[in-house]
């Protein structure tokens, strides 16, 4: 991807995965390739640059060629600790970034557009954030975030002890981008392992085709 500035996408597997049981979601295996393969397939002509939020040994991801980082705030925090650790690791290797787009790390059918439609829509409102949504709801943990805003992401984390996504994009005001959930919804997620079963069903359905 050619822009001005670079953008610099950031992929959430920083949790526990309780409801999958433990493990990285992402490295489970879907259509004869793990998760996360999918979604950089995906993802990389869209941006100029990945990294993986993963706590723990980042040897385990060796095989993707991404670059990994951990949260830069302990406890498990949630999302956001991933969006902020995304946006540290964004300024320091890439300074003149100035979008973050956040994507989760169990979702494969993520659309091959959705950079694109994040940063128009954002651009559009006018605002410093924005979310995508299918089927009328949002998705906050996809989203597209100004990295100017770390240090009051940061504050918000340590400081306020802010923890859902929804509530600190409130603060500044998030534009919301709807994305088209015909036979396949988008931003499905394979949350415990009964959503594997189902996303080998959708990948029957749609024939992989392409999702916008």
């Amino acid at each position: 991807m050619t822009a001005e500035a670079p953008i610099v996408a950031v992929v959430l597997a920083g949790g526990l995965s309780r409801r999958m049981g433990g493990g990285d979601k992402c490295l489970r295996p879907l259509g004869g390739e793990p998760i996360l393969g999918r979604i950089l397939e995906r993802l990389k002509p869209q941006v100029d640059a990945i990294v993986l939020n993963a706590n723990g040994d980042p040897a385990r991801f060796s095989a993707f060629a991404t670059p990994v980082t951990g949260d830069v705030i302990e406890g498990y925090a949630g999302p956001l600790a991933g969006i902020l650790s995304g946006m540290a690791w964004a300024r320091m290797h890439h300074p003149r970034a100035h979008w973050l787009v956040s994507v989760a790390s169990d979702a494969p059918f993520i659309p091959v557009d959705l950079v694109m439609r994040l940063v128009a829509g954002a651009e559009a409102a006018r605002m410093k954030l924005a979310c995508a949504a299918s089927a009328g709801q949002a998705h906050p943990v996809f989203g597209l975030w100004q990295i100017g805003l770390e240090a009051d992401l940061r504050h918000a984390l340590v400081a306020d002890g802010v923890r859902k996504v929804d509530a600190w994009t409130a603060r500044h005001g998030c534009a919301v981008v709807e994305f088209a959930a015909d036979a396949v919804d988008p931003f499905f997620n394979a949350n415990r392992p009964e959503d594997l079963i189902e996303a080998e069903r959708l990948i029957g359905l749609r024939g992989d085709a392409e999702t916008s």
